[in-house]
């Protein structure tokens, strides 16, 4: 029997298997890189041990460490998780070495499914549907589009669209470059893009005794860089003939690599209902609460039941109701995704019936350059699918997020789309619908604004009773303010400026664009305002200059802007900035003095587990290039500088009687 369990990962799953661990009794050990070493997965294990470093590849990727943890710390098996080594058959004969119970699949399973291609080849063999391979060679424009695929890994490395065969040899390269960075093995290869398909894939948990589950479907049609955002259970929309037919090929594909534990197998499901293979993960899946919810079965029980040798019952229990969940980001989907970092001084979403949320994170953490972006999975189950779609947007909408700009806004819009409340979907849904559930919903801004205003008034001796606090109504304040007051707030991530004048009277509140509201309450952080007769309360949150507001209207983000701006505030015309803190993965071939033209892109950054292309922003020539290969970099850093036109050179020096200086670079005019 398992003990004592080591969790080679972080975070939120870390988390999630030591909840299962907690309840069977079985003591845990965590680990941890440097800036891992306060979070909340180490706090709540039995021990810790050090993986001395920050980067991945220097801590949760180095199996020998791992190993070396586990039995330092007395553990006698190992769960890796998902993500990291999570389906590295080394890893696992390395565990299995050291005698250590390996919570996972044979080596030999996860060989055999470790590469695309050559799983492609087993599943062929093994009568799985899937779709033929492309020699770039022989492509035709007939064969269009082509989707470009790493060989080694998932979550949208190495992948690529194309869809014009002039650029496929551009888009081969850049494939192998991201796939050799993010998998330390450059192999990509072509098939066709199935345009308009859903991903639907099939859980699967087998033991060593010859039982396979297939545990139900699961939808997870909204992806953005062909990573998964939204996943729901069962599938919506299948006919019972396909689906039967999903459960019999994903069997089938673990019975033909004697597979053991929880895994999954992914299908692409076309316009015409016809299934293809993609891929078998043979781990744990991100999106595994949702099978959860409907079976009302532990996996990570159920795992830990398997690697104890014991059998699984004949059938899985029968499916209930409909689960979906959404994955927050710290994010910002209307910058191309630009993931963020800093300090996460709150998270708090609803927990109850029929709401779950497992998340990595506390109240305070550090969101760092070094991992996955993502803040929490939010999980609504409902007896019916409108039922937990409703149930997981209310949630959603009413989490109290501060901290760097998140994706929720976007999840919210997603949900009550039109399309996702009809089960239309498919995998392009959120690159189509992009503008629309990212438009800035500023019509509640200015209300949100003035509330801060209050607040922050309220905060201030002169706005009250003479202590700092306004706690009651209108009509008990002393010292009551009459002159103009005025605060500009810029609005965050849109950047746009909200300037709020009002004025505090006996009479009332008096606010510029705001005739018909009426003050209610005033505190430093709650404001209560009648607005056209409806009574709205306003929750307001500070940290230094950044403005947290929510309410029923919505969730809005101010930064407090000085009355008198620091005018050397400025960066020269043309700079590209780093987006975020991260490293320099490859730079274009350009050199400086060439010409550029807009959109070119100059250098790629790597941060968050994603790539990102730095581009020109305007046609010009490149003036300056601050960037080589493994610089990191910090966010605002000047990587490059393209000019509209060359730069002049500096004027010649006067001599030494004149009396007028010139600086270096500058002419006077």
């Amino acid at each position: 029997m398992i003990r004592s369990l080591l969790v080679a990962n972080r975070a939120e799953i870390a988390r999630r298997i030591f909840r299962t661990c907690r309840e069977l009794g079985i003591a845990t050990v965590a680990v941890h890189s440097d800036p891992d070493a306060g979070a909340p997965h180490v706090r709540e294990a039995d021990a810790a041990v050090r993986l001395p470093g920050s980067a991945p590849a220097d801590t949760y990727l180095r199996a020998d460490l791992l190993v070396q943890a586990a039995l330092a710390a007395g553990a006698d098996a190992v769960h890796p998780g998902y993500g990291f080594l999570s389906e590295n058959a080394d890893f696992a004969r390395a565990v299995i070495g050291a005698g250590l119970t390996w919570v996972g699949p044979p080596a030999e399973a996860i060989e055999a499914m470790a590469s695309k291609t050559r799983a492609k080849d087993l599943m062929r063999a093994a009568g799985v549907p899937l779709l033929a391979p492309l020699d770039p060679g022989r492509a035709t424009p007939d064969d269009l589009p082509l989707l470009v695929k790493a060989a080694a890994g998932g979550g949208g490395r190495g992948m690529r669209v194309v869809r014009d065969l002039a650029a496929l040899p551009a888009e081969l390269t850049s494939a192998r470059a991201e796939a050799l960075s993010a998998f330390g093995d450059a192999e990509v290869f072509l098939e066709p893009y199935v345009e308009g398909a859903r991903h639907v894939e099939v859980q699967i948990l087998a033991d060593a005794h010859g039982t396979v589950w297939a545990l139900g479907t699961r939808d997870c049609s909204l992806q953005r860089r062909h990573q998964k955002v939204i996943e729901e259970a069962p599938a919506p929309g299948l006919s019972d003939g396909l689906r039967d037919a999903l459960h019999e090929a994903a069997a089938g594909a673990a019975r033909a690599i004697g597979y053991r534990g929880a895994g999954t197998v992914e299908f692409l499901v076309g316009r015409d209902g016809r299934p293809y293979f993609l891929e078998m993960n043979t781990r744990l899946q991100v999106e595994h609460p949702v099978t959860e919810c409907v079976y009302g079965v532990d996996l990570v029980a159920l795992q830990l039941r398997v690697a104890e040798g014991e059998p699984l019952p004949a059938g899985p229990p029968e499916a209930r109701g409909h689960a979906v969940e959404a994955r927050l980001y710290a994010e910002d989907p209307a910058r191309g995704w630009r993931p963020g970092t800093g300090v996460m001084h709150r998270l708090a979403v609803a927990e109850g019936p029929g709401l779950r949320v497992d998340s990595g994170l506390a109240d305070g953490d550090e969101i760092t350059v070094h991992y996955d972006p993502m803040l929490a999975k939010v999980i609504a189950w409902a007896p019916t699918r409108a039922g937990a779609v409703r149930r997981l947007a209310h949630a959603l909408e009413r989490a109290r997020l501060h901290g760097p700009v998140t994706n929720r806004d976007l999840l919210v819009r997603a949900l009550r789309h039109p399309e996702f409340e009809d089960a239309r979907m498919d995998t392009g849904f959120l690159e189509r619908h992009l503008e629309q559930l990212t438009a800035t919903g500023g019509h509640t801004a200015p209300l949100a604004a003035l509330a801060a205003a209050l607040a922050d008034a309220a905060r201030r001796p002169t706005a009250g009773t003479g202590t700092g606090t306004v706690a009651g109504r209108l009509g008990g304040w002393r010292n009551v303010p009459s002159q103009p007051q005025l605060k500009t707030y810029r609005s965050a991530p849109d950047g746009t400026e909200h300037e709020v004048r009002y004025r505090l009277t006996r009479d009332g509140l008096i606010a510029d664009d705001h005739p018909d509201t009426r003050l209610v309450e005033m505190g430093p952080h709650q404001v209560v305002l009648d607005v056209d007769g409806v009574r709205r309360t306003f929750e307001v949150a500070g940290y230094g200059d950044d403005v947290y507001v929510d309410s029923p209207l919505g969730a809005h983000v101010f930064t407090a802007l000085p009355r008198f701006p620091d005018p050397t505030a400025r960066t020269e015309p043309g700079s590209l900035l780093a987006p975020m803190p991260g490293t320099v993965v490859r730079v274009a071939e350009v050199a400086v003095g060439d010409r550029v033209e807009a959109g070119q892109p100059i250098l790629w950054l790597e941060a968050m587990k994603m790539e990102h292309r730095v581009t020109a922003p305007a046609a010009g020539v490149l003036f300056a290039l601050h960037a080589t290969p493994g610089r990191q970099v910090e966010v605002g850093a000047v990587l490059a500088v393209v000019a509209e036109e060359a730069p002049a050179p500096p004027p010649t020096p006067r001599t030494a009687h004149s009396d007028q200086q010139t600086a270096p670079g500058r002419s006077r005019t």
